[in-house]
Protein backbone atom coordinates (compact mmCIF):
# COMPACT_ATOMS: atom_id res chain seq x y z
CA UNK A 1 0.00 0.00 0.00
CA UNK A 2 0.90 3.32 -0.35
CA UNK A 3 -0.59 6.79 0.73
CA UNK A 4 0.55 9.63 -1.95
CA UNK A 5 0.73 13.54 -0.03
CA UNK A 6 0.98 16.61 -1.25
CA UNK A 7 4.32 18.66 -0.41
CA UNK A 8 3.81 22.01 1.60
CA UNK A 9 4.97 25.45 0.80
CA UNK A 10 6.03 25.58 4.21
CA UNK A 11 9.33 23.28 5.60
CA UNK A 12 11.42 23.42 8.60
CA UNK A 13 15.27 24.73 8.49
CA UNK A 14 18.09 22.92 9.78
CA UNK A 15 18.74 18.88 9.38
CA UNK A 16 21.31 16.44 10.29
CA UNK A 17 25.10 18.36 10.31
CA UNK A 18 27.29 17.50 8.12
CA UNK A 19 24.59 15.88 5.73
CA UNK A 20 24.26 16.81 2.12
CA UNK A 21 21.61 16.30 -0.65
CA UNK A 22 22.45 12.58 -2.46
CA UNK A 23 20.26 12.13 -4.93
CA UNK A 24 21.28 8.47 -6.05
CA UNK A 25 20.23 7.66 -2.50
CA UNK A 26 16.56 8.65 -2.89
CA UNK A 27 13.70 6.25 -4.30
CA UNK A 28 12.56 6.00 -7.23
CA UNK A 29 15.70 6.18 -9.27
CA UNK A 30 14.21 5.96 -12.38
CA UNK A 31 13.02 10.00 -12.00
CA UNK A 32 16.89 10.50 -11.16
CA UNK A 33 17.37 12.23 -14.35
CA UNK A 34 14.87 14.94 -14.14
CA UNK A 35 15.90 15.65 -10.60
CA UNK A 36 18.84 16.99 -12.09
CA UNK A 37 17.02 18.37 -14.46
CA UNK A 38 14.89 20.18 -12.16
CA UNK A 39 17.73 21.67 -9.64
CA UNK A 40 19.65 22.85 -12.46
CA UNK A 41 16.95 24.96 -13.81
CA UNK A 42 16.15 25.82 -10.28
CA UNK A 43 20.18 26.79 -9.73
CA UNK A 44 19.77 29.22 -12.92
CA UNK A 45 16.85 30.75 -11.77
CA UNK A 46 18.43 31.67 -8.51
CA UNK A 47 21.49 33.53 -9.81
CA UNK A 48 18.33 36.14 -10.49
CA UNK A 49 16.51 37.74 -7.34
CA UNK A 50 13.95 39.35 -9.25
CA UNK A 51 13.30 36.43 -11.68
CA UNK A 52 13.26 34.21 -8.78
CA UNK A 53 10.66 36.10 -6.84
CA UNK A 54 8.32 36.68 -9.51
CA UNK A 55 9.10 32.73 -10.87
CA UNK A 56 8.48 31.48 -7.20
CA UNK A 57 5.43 33.54 -6.06
CA UNK A 58 7.41 35.15 -3.51
CA UNK A 59 6.88 38.38 -1.00
CA UNK A 60 9.51 41.18 -0.33
CA UNK A 61 10.02 39.32 2.84
CA UNK A 62 10.59 35.77 1.56
CA UNK A 63 13.73 36.56 0.26
CA UNK A 64 15.04 33.50 2.68
CA UNK A 65 13.68 30.72 0.02
CA UNK A 66 15.99 32.23 -2.38
CA UNK A 67 19.02 31.59 -0.31
CA UNK A 68 17.72 28.55 0.36
CA UNK A 69 17.42 27.44 -3.14
CA UNK A 70 20.84 28.84 -3.92
CA UNK A 71 22.13 26.38 -1.34
CA UNK A 72 20.53 23.29 -1.77
CA UNK A 73 23.88 21.41 -2.99
CA UNK A 74 25.51 21.81 0.68
CA UNK A 75 22.41 22.32 2.87
CA UNK A 76 21.95 20.24 5.72
CA UNK A 77 19.10 17.23 4.98
CA UNK A 78 16.53 15.55 7.27
CA UNK A 79 13.44 12.68 6.52
CA UNK A 80 11.07 14.37 3.84
CA UNK A 81 8.33 13.38 6.31
CA UNK A 82 9.66 15.78 9.08
CA UNK A 83 11.07 18.34 6.43
CA UNK A 84 7.61 19.83 5.30
CA UNK A 85 4.91 21.21 7.71
CA UNK A 86 1.88 22.66 7.41
CA UNK A 87 -1.70 22.07 8.28
CA UNK A 88 -2.13 18.35 6.40
CA UNK A 89 1.39 17.48 8.60
CA UNK A 90 0.45 18.98 11.71
CA UNK A 91 -2.56 16.54 11.37
CA UNK A 92 -0.10 14.09 11.07
CA UNK A 93 2.06 14.73 13.55
CA UNK A 94 4.55 12.22 12.75
CA UNK A 95 6.77 13.15 15.12
CA UNK A 96 4.93 11.64 18.30
CA UNK A 97 4.25 8.74 16.50
CA UNK A 98 5.00 5.53 18.67
CA UNK A 99 8.30 3.44 16.71
CA UNK A 100 5.39 0.89 14.81
CA UNK A 101 3.29 3.53 13.71
CA UNK A 102 6.66 5.44 12.39
CA UNK A 103 8.14 2.84 10.54
CA UNK A 104 4.07 2.24 9.02
CA UNK A 105 4.93 5.81 7.48
CA UNK A 106 8.51 5.44 6.32
CA UNK A 107 7.75 2.44 4.17
CA UNK A 108 4.11 3.39 2.74
CA UNK A 109 4.11 7.07 2.37
CA UNK A 110 4.86 8.38 -0.73
CA UNK A 111 5.19 12.92 -0.55
CA UNK A 112 4.91 14.69 -4.35
CA UNK A 113 7.35 16.95 -4.71
CA UNK A 114 7.63 19.91 -7.46
CA UNK A 115 11.52 19.32 -7.38
CA UNK A 116 12.48 15.85 -6.67
CA UNK A 117 8.79 14.09 -7.70
CA UNK A 118 8.53 11.03 -5.66
CA UNK A 119 9.95 11.08 -2.21
CA UNK A 120 9.25 8.64 0.27
CA UNK A 121 8.87 9.39 3.72
CA UNK A 122 12.36 9.01 5.08
CA UNK A 123 14.04 10.11 1.95
CA UNK A 124 16.13 12.99 3.17
CA UNK A 125 16.33 16.07 1.43
CA UNK A 126 17.04 19.86 2.17
CA UNK A 127 14.95 22.46 2.49
CA UNK A 128 14.01 24.16 -0.70
CA UNK A 129 11.02 26.43 -2.59
CA UNK A 130 9.67 25.62 -5.03
CA UNK A 131 5.69 24.65 -6.28
CA UNK A 132 3.64 23.27 -8.62
CA UNK A 133 2.95 26.59 -10.16
CA UNK A 134 6.49 27.75 -10.24
CA UNK A 135 8.30 28.95 -13.63
CA UNK A 136 11.33 27.17 -14.09
CA UNK A 137 13.03 29.16 -17.05
CA UNK A 138 12.07 26.67 -20.34
CA UNK A 139 11.15 23.62 -17.82
CA UNK A 140 7.43 23.57 -17.23
CA UNK A 141 7.05 21.14 -14.16
CA UNK A 142 3.59 19.72 -15.44
CA UNK A 143 5.57 18.29 -18.92
CA UNK A 144 8.51 17.65 -17.07
CA UNK A 145 7.55 15.20 -14.39
CA UNK A 146 4.11 13.87 -15.36
CA UNK A 147 4.63 11.02 -17.78
CA UNK A 148 7.64 9.97 -15.68
CA UNK A 149 5.76 10.30 -12.50
CA UNK A 150 2.34 8.89 -13.54
CA UNK A 151 4.87 5.06 -14.76
CA UNK A 152 6.92 4.89 -11.49
CA UNK A 153 3.42 4.96 -9.92
CA UNK A 154 2.17 2.21 -12.74
CA UNK A 155 5.73 0.04 -11.72
CA UNK A 156 4.45 -0.04 -7.82
CA UNK A 157 1.30 -3.10 -6.76
CA UNK A 158 -1.00 -3.52 -4.21
CA UNK A 159 -3.34 -0.41 -3.34
CA UNK A 160 -2.38 3.33 -3.91
CA UNK A 161 -4.28 6.45 -2.02
CA UNK A 162 -4.02 9.14 -3.43
CA UNK A 163 -4.18 12.00 -1.10
CA UNK A 164 -2.50 14.70 -2.99
CA UNK A 165 -4.09 17.96 -4.28
CA UNK A 166 -5.57 18.03 -7.96
CA UNK A 167 -2.78 20.41 -8.84
CA UNK A 168 -0.14 18.38 -7.71
CA UNK A 169 -1.81 15.40 -9.15
CA UNK A 170 -1.55 17.20 -12.41
CA UNK A 171 2.54 16.49 -12.05
CA UNK A 172 1.81 12.77 -12.22
CA UNK A 173 -1.63 11.44 -12.91
CA UNK A 174 -2.54 8.34 -10.82
CA UNK A 175 -2.91 4.93 -13.66
CA UNK A 176 -6.40 3.78 -13.70
CA UNK A 177 -6.78 0.38 -12.20
CA UNK A 178 -9.08 -1.19 -9.53
CA UNK A 179 -6.66 -0.85 -6.36
CA UNK A 180 -5.82 3.27 -7.36
CA UNK A 181 -7.99 5.55 -5.27
CA UNK A 182 -8.52 9.10 -5.32
CA UNK A 183 -8.93 10.44 -1.93
CA UNK A 184 -11.74 13.64 -1.39
CA UNK A 185 -12.63 15.00 2.04
CA UNK A 186 -15.55 16.15 2.47
CA UNK A 187 -18.73 17.45 5.06
CA UNK A 188 -22.18 16.50 5.93
CA UNK A 189 -24.17 19.72 6.34
CA UNK A 190 -27.38 19.92 8.04
CA UNK A 191 -29.15 19.58 5.19
CA UNK A 192 -27.90 16.07 4.97
CA UNK A 193 -25.76 17.09 1.92
CA UNK A 194 -22.10 16.38 1.24
CA UNK A 195 -20.00 19.72 0.40
CA UNK A 196 -15.84 19.50 -0.32
CA UNK A 197 -13.57 20.79 2.49
CA UNK A 198 -11.48 23.31 0.90
CA UNK A 199 -8.31 24.61 3.75
CA UNK A 200 -9.30 22.04 6.32
CA UNK A 201 -9.36 19.02 4.28
CA UNK A 202 -5.74 19.04 4.77
CA UNK A 203 -6.17 18.34 8.82
CA UNK A 204 -8.63 15.74 7.73
CA UNK A 205 -5.80 14.11 5.15
CA UNK A 206 -3.27 14.11 8.32
CA UNK A 207 -5.56 12.70 11.24
CA UNK A 208 -5.95 10.24 8.25
CA UNK A 209 -3.04 9.06 7.73
CA UNK A 210 -2.01 9.17 11.38
CA UNK A 211 -5.12 6.81 11.87
CA UNK A 212 -3.57 4.58 9.45
CA UNK A 213 -0.02 4.22 10.73
CA UNK A 214 -1.26 3.65 14.13
CA UNK A 215 -3.05 0.53 12.97
CA UNK A 216 -0.11 -0.49 10.93
CA UNK A 217 -2.15 -2.67 8.66
CA UNK A 218 -0.53 -2.62 4.73
CA UNK A 219 -3.98 -2.94 3.46
CA UNK A 220 -4.15 -4.94 0.35
CA UNK A 221 -7.00 -3.75 -1.28
CA UNK A 222 -9.81 -0.80 -1.43
CA UNK A 223 -12.33 -3.32 -0.19
CA UNK A 224 -10.10 -4.17 2.67
CA UNK A 225 -9.93 -0.38 3.56
CA UNK A 226 -12.89 0.09 3.61
CA UNK A 227 -13.59 -3.09 5.71
CA UNK A 228 -10.68 -1.20 8.74
CA UNK A 229 -12.13 2.29 8.38
CA UNK A 230 -15.12 0.80 9.51
CA UNK A 231 -14.76 -1.19 12.08
CA UNK A 232 -12.98 1.61 13.92
CA UNK A 233 -15.66 4.47 13.15
CA UNK A 234 -14.27 6.60 9.97
CA UNK A 235 -16.64 7.28 7.38
CA UNK A 236 -14.77 6.19 4.15
CA UNK A 237 -16.92 5.72 1.17
CA UNK A 238 -17.25 4.83 -2.52
CA UNK A 239 -17.25 8.07 -4.04
CA UNK A 240 -17.44 9.20 -8.02
CA UNK A 241 -15.61 6.72 -10.48
CA UNK A 242 -11.96 6.02 -9.30
CA UNK A 243 -12.68 8.11 -6.12
CA UNK A 244 -13.26 7.75 -2.20
CA UNK A 245 -15.00 9.97 0.24
CA UNK A 246 -13.81 10.57 4.10
CA UNK A 247 -16.50 12.40 5.34
CA UNK A 248 -15.13 14.60 8.44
Amino acid sequence: MLVLLPPSETKRDGGEPHSALDLAALSFPSLTPHRRATLAALRVLSRNLALSTTALGLSAGQRFEIDRNRSIATSPTMPAIERFTGVLFDGLEVDSLPDPARAWVGEHVVIHSALFGLLRADDRIPAYRLSHDSKLPELPLRKHWAADVSRALADETGLILDLRSESYAKLGPLPDGANRRFLRVVTEGADGRKRALNHFNKKGKGEFVRALAEAGIDHADVDALLAWAASVGIDLAPGAEGELELTV
